[in-house]
C-alpha cells in the first residue's frame, strides 16, 4: 500500500510518501480501499505537532472508499460496500483499516468525492448549528472564514435554521461564494472592522453566537460582537492558539459563554455517529447541501494540499485522490 507518513513534525515537506505492508482487518475491523481522503485543518496541526502525534505516523482522518475485506465479528457491512468516516486515523493512504463502528453507508448515487468532503466538514457544521448552539429564526450569528470548507457549510445550515448570518471572509472572490451560500451580510476583514459592522447592524445588540475557527486574530473582537448571554464557539485556531483568558472578561462582556468545542465528542456514540451522518450526506444527496470542492491532489502531492490549505489559496473543500 501506499501511504504519506510524517517522521517528524514541520511543515508540509514534512508529507512524504512511503510503501507500507498492506494491512489485513482485525476482529471488528474493515479494510477500505481508499477513493478519496479529505484534508483538514487538523491534519495540519497533527503535522506540526500543536496536537502531538507518536512517531512516525500516517495522518488524515477522513474519507470514503469501497470495502475489500472484513475482519472476525463484523456483521453490518460486507465486501463491495461504499463507506465514508471522519475519524479513522491513517486516512492519507490507498488502503486504510477502521473499526466497523467508525464507518457508515454513503447514499446511492453519492460520489466517493462528495462523500469524503462531506463527513468532518459536514458533521462539524451540523454539530455547531444543531448542538453546540442550536440556531433558530431571529438568531444572529458570524460565521468567520465563511469561504472555507465549513464555512460554507455553516452559512447554508444557519440559513436553513432561519438565523440572520454575517460572514468574513479575505477576497471579493471569496465574498461571492459565501452570498452565494445565502450569507446576508459579508464583511471582508482586511478592509473592514466586522465587530464595527456587526455592532451598527445590530443596533449595537450584538449577535447570539460567533462561530470561529481563525483564533488568535479573531477571538477579542467575536467576543465584542456578541449580545448578553451570547455564546463564542471556539472551533479551531487557524491563525494560531488563543492567549489564557480571565474569566472576568465574559462577565463583563454581558455573561458571555465560551466553548472549545471539538467534534469528536459529538459523534461519540454510534446512533449519534449514524444520525448526524446521515443528516449531512442525505442532504448532499438530495441536492439541499451544496459542496464546493475547490482542489484535488494525488496522494503524492499531500505537501501541496497542505501549502494550498494553509496559505488560504483555496476556498472549499480540498481532497486527495488515491
Amino acid at each position: 500500500m501506499k501511504a504519506i507518513r510524517v517522521s517528524e513534525h514541520g511543515g508540509p515537506e514534512a508529507l512524504r510518501q512511503v510503501e507500507l505492508p498492506d494491512p489485513d482487518p482485525g476482529p471488528g475491523q474493515v479494510r477500505v480501499r481508499v477513493r478519496a481522503v479529505g484534508v483538514n485543518f487538523i491534519d495540519v496541526y497533527h503535522r506540526t505537532g500543536l496536537y502531538p502525534l507518536s512517531l512516525p505516523f500516517v495522518p488524515g482522518l477522513e474519507g470514503a472508499g469501497t470495502v475489500e475485506a472484513v475482519g472476525e465479528g463484523v456483521r453490518a457491512l460486507a465486501v463491495g460496500d461504499e463507506v465514508a468516516w471522519a475519524g479513522v486515523p491513517g486516512s492519507y493512504a490507498d488502503v486504510a483499516i477502521a473499526p466497523e463502528g467508525r464507518l457508515v453507508r454513503v447514499p446511492d448515487g453519492l460520489h466517493p468525492e462528495a462523500a469524503a468532503a462531506a463527513m468532518l466538514q459536514g458533521m462539524t457544521a451540523h454539530y455547531l448549528v444543531r448542538s453546540v448552539y442550536p440556531l433558530g429564526p431571529g438568531d444572529g450569528c458570524i460565521v468567520h472564514a465563511a469561504a472555507g470548507g465549513v464555512g460554507l457549510l455553516l452559512v447554508q445550515l444557519a440559513k436553513r435554521a432561519g438565523a440572520r448570518v454575517f460572514a468574513t471572509v479575505s477576497t471579493p472572490e471569496k465574498a461571492d461564494l459565501a452570498r452565494a451560500a445565502g450569507a446576508d451580510r459579508v464583511i471582508l476583514y482586511e478592509s473592514e472592522d466586522f465587530q464595527a459592522v456587526v455592532q451598527e447592524a445590530t443596533g449595537g445588540a450584538g449577535v447570539q453566537v460567533v462561530y470561529d475557527s481563525v483564533g488568535r486574530t479573531t477571538w477579542e473582537k467575536s467576543l465584542g460582537s456578541l449580545a448578553r448571554c451570547g455564546m463564542l464557539v471556539l472551533y479551531g485556531q487557524s491563525s494560531g492558539s488563543v492567549p489564557p483568558i480571565d474569566p472576568q472578561r465574559l462577565a463583563k462582556g454581558g455573561s458571555l459563554f465560551l466553548t472549545r468545542p471539538s467534534l469528536f465528542d459529538y459523534v461519540a456514540d454510534r446512533s449519534t455517529l449514524e444520525r448526524r451522518a446521515a443528516d449531512v450526506l442525505g442532504a448532499v444527496a438530495r441536492g439541499e447541501l451544496t459542496l464546493r470542492i475547490a482542489a484535488t491532489f494525488p496522494l503524492a502531492a499531500a505537501h501541496a494540499a497542505h501549502a494550498a490549505l494553509e496559505g488560504r489559496l483555496t476556498a472549499g473543500k480540498v481532497l486527495l485522490l488515491p
